[in-house]
């Protein structure tokens, strides 16, 4: 890590690749030969219009999407793609299903409600605490509902699908945002895949979404002319001004990710970092965890101590270890360590030493 830089465990916004923080630093103020900086340029501009395909094509070679998908660059992120995304895709029966894994799932669905005639509870983790994901055999699909809507991985509760839900003819939409770019997807399984960018990909504020072509139809008539995928489409994400930065910033981590190998690669170093600090937790009593092993997050490890005020003891001293951000969300306590893509082993192996030596110096 640079000098003075610590390592951010965040949820999100999140750390970034300092490689991709360097050159946002060296372009700051003349983006491109411009002569100035992407915060300050046209989005109708020659240089910001090449960064926005840029973005778009780098999406599509890192995700490997195929050529009946189109790449959306939405405004308000993950949680305005809750609304949005009934008010596309739920036109036909008006009956959505939701699979509810955790805390985002349950927002999604709430707000899918108030457009829909019904968003259905197709299966839930509810009763155990979110701490794992819901079988295929605990599902109980409508066969004409609209879509099925998945949360992928489950920030707050640590547990990630591991199996891709079989939906018969009904288009599956995906929550990706804590995990996208993580490692490779079957995009040609999913109708949709959406993510607010503040883990993985950008500063916050922005969704990108991944939409099969023929869900690019007619909205209600509700539907807020910005969030109207067709229109969106035709007009290259540009309906009105886009968020520029967060644009430029997906350009350039997607750059850093094709750079550093792509997605397999990046699921390996993903993998060793989770290991790490899961291998940990299983060789040890102090710290526990609750979530099921077979659903265990890559990217958002969850543990506490089982004291609370021994929880509080060790998020205070994250600082003089030059950690930030281990506190747990507050609706379940404890600690969490996000270590998305950015994040290197290096921080995952320092923040093993010193739960260890935190566990030795309370037990």
């Amino acid at each position: 890590m640079l000098d003075g830089r610590i390592y951010n465990f965040s949820a999100g916004p999140s750390i970034l690749p300092e490689p991709v923080l360097l050159k946002v630093q060296k372009e700051l103020l003349n983006c491109n030969g411009s002569g100035m900086s992407v915060l300050e340029m046209s989005h109708r501009s020659k240089v910001f219009d090449d960064i926005i395909n840029q973005a778009v094509q780098n999406v599509k070679d890192v995700m490997n999407v195929p050529d009946n998908y189109t790449i959306l660059f939405l405004h308000g992120g993950a949680s305005a793609m809750f609304a949005a995304i009934p008010l596309n895709l739920g036109t036909k029966s008006g009956v959505a299903d939701y699979i509810v894994s955790g805390n985002f799932s349950g927002l999604a669905q709430k707000e899918a409600a108030k457009y829909l005639k019904e968003a259905r509870i197709a299966g839930s983790s509810k009763d155990d605490n979110f701490n794992h994901i819901p079988t295929q055999e605990e599902l109980n699909l409508d066969p004409n509902a609209d879509y099925v809507h998945v949360c992928w991985n489950n920030t707050i509760f640590g547990t990630t699908y591991k199996y891709i839900p079989e939906t018969g003819n009904v288009p599956l939409v995906a929550d990706m945002s804590s995990s996208i770019m993580s490692e490779p997807v079957d995009v040609s399984k999913f109708a949709m895949i959406y993510a607010g960018v503040q883990k993985n990909l950008a500063p916050a504020g922005l969704a990108l979404c991944i939409i099969r072509n023929d869900l690019l139809g007619e909205p209600m008539g509700i539907c807020p002319k910005i969030w109207d995928f067709k229109k969106e489409a035709e007009k290259n994400s540009m309906l009105n001004t886009p968020a520029c930065f967060q644009i430029y910033m997906v350009k350039l981590v997607t750059d850093w990710i094709k750079e550093t190998g792509g997605l397999e690669a990046m699921k390996k170093r993903n993998e060793e970092k989770a290991a790490i600090l899961y291998d940990y937790l299983d060789s040890q009593t102090f710290f526990k965890t609750s979530v099921r092993k077979s659903d265990r997050s890559m990217m958002n490890v969850t543990f506490r101590t089982g004291n609370d005020d021994l929880d509080k003891e060790f998020v205070a001293g994250q600082a003089a270890h030059g950690f930030s951000n281990l506190k747990g969300h507050r609706l379940v306590g404890g600690m969490r360590a996000s270590i998305y893509n950015a994040m290197p082993k290096e921080g995952v192996e320092a923040l093993v030493k010193y739960m260890d030596e935190f566990a030795k110096a309370h037990q």
